[in-house]
């Protein structure tokens, strides 16, 4: 039987440890006891892109993604996404990018050295301040996939994002007819309702994290902006 195996691991700013495990072919990057993500379970960020972008309709639109993790949720946008499109990527950890640029190369592929892509090492809430104080154009659409979703594990600090002023300040940094996509590991039907009274329209959507209608139900939100 193949045992899990350490490859690295680091300290994030509020004194937790974030590892990163290889099993035979699959990596998983794991927070104490809960595992935040594998690359056998990643058919629900996949669909974060998917979804949004399908919904968007546009072919070359500005989006703002919020973490980066294995990177799931990028290289499927980069792959649906024409030339002209502009995908900005916030990631707090330098770390989580040294694992996708070493270890995982493999899986990450040429995203890193994409031309559309704008990699931030920062707070996603920064950027979206960015575009409100008038620093950086707003988006057409903005994914989250930060922390476990609403019900953070990791920072408390992310717990700001999911809040009526996150929500927002979400809002403001979209253009017109706007998208902000929120994943989450479970269901949260207060933050449905921030999102309501917020302005926006919202569309629930129950995904698989595995692409064979198998594994955990994740659930995406698709808030978009009158």
């Amino acid at each position: 039987m193949l045992k899990r195996e350490l490859i690295d691991s680091t300290t994030i700013d509020d004194g937790e440890v974030l590892e990163l495990y290889s099993h035979g072919r699959d990596f998983m990057i794991v927070l104490g006891r809960n595992e935040l993500m594998s690359t056998r379970m990643q058919f629900s960020e996949e669909q974060l892109a998917e979804l949004t972008l399908e919904r968007l309709g546009k072919d070359a639109p500005r989006i703002l993604i919020g973490g980066y993790g294995m990177g799931f949720t990028l290289r499927k946008a980069l792959s649906l996404l024409g030339e002209r499109a502009d995908v900005v990527v916030a990631e707090i950890s330098h770390s989580i990018i040294e694992w996708a640029d070493g270890p995982m190369k493999e899986l990450t592929g040429e995203a890193m050295s994409d031309p559309r892509l704008d990699l931030k090492i920062c707070d996603v809430g920064a950027l979206i301040d960015d575009a409100n104080d008038g620093t950086c154009d707003k988006y057409d659409a903005i994914l989250m996939d930060v922390d476990n979703g609403p019900d953070g594990l990791v920072r408390d600090h992310n717990n700001r994002l999911y809040s009526r002023t996150g929500i927002g300040k979400a809002r403001d940094a979209l253009k017109p007819g706007g998208i902000l996509s929120v994943w989450s590991a479970a269901p949260d039907h207060a933050f449905k309702r921030r999102l309501m009274d917020a302005g926006f329209a919202v569309e629930e959507r129950r995904v698989r994290s595995r692409p064979n209608n198998k594994g955990a139900h994740h659930i995406i939100w698709f808030a978009r902006k009158g």
